[in-house]
């Protein structure tokens, strides 16, 4: 249950964002759960063999690389999902950073309400 409520929350970020930014463009409701779904197996499956792959740059960089990791997996998902676009680089930079902004705000809100 905990988890369809994040994967709605997530789908709302998306939401919001694509109307925010104008490199970002989703489609409709059923796109932006599509959007965060596949964000979620991405994040789980993928991103741990990128950063294992770009450790060194990780370290050297002290973790500014894992936002191009996080741009990645966004311009990945773009590919994926029809109803998902994002134009270029630097938007999916952006996105990844607002949405990592507004699912840190909305857990906790959610937190909030469970104690």
């Amino acid at each position: 249950m905990k988890f369809i409520l994040k994967l709605i929350l997530s789908a709302v970020a998306v939401l919001v964002l694509a109307e925010i930014l104008p490199g970002v463009g989703v489609d409709n409701y059923m796109s932006a759960l599509v959007v965060a779904l596949i964000l979620a197996i991405l994040n789980a499956v993928v991103k741990p063999f990128l950063i294992i792959l770009t450790l060194p740059v990780t370290v050297i960089t002290l973790g500014l690389f894992l936002l191009v990791i996080n741009a990645a997996i966004i311009l990945l998902a773009d590919y994926f999902i029809g109803g998902f676009s994002v134009n270029g680089w630097l938007w999916a930079l952006i996105f990844s950073v607002l949405l990592s902004i507004f699912q840190s705000i909305l857990h906790s809100i959610l937190k909030k309400d469970k104690r």
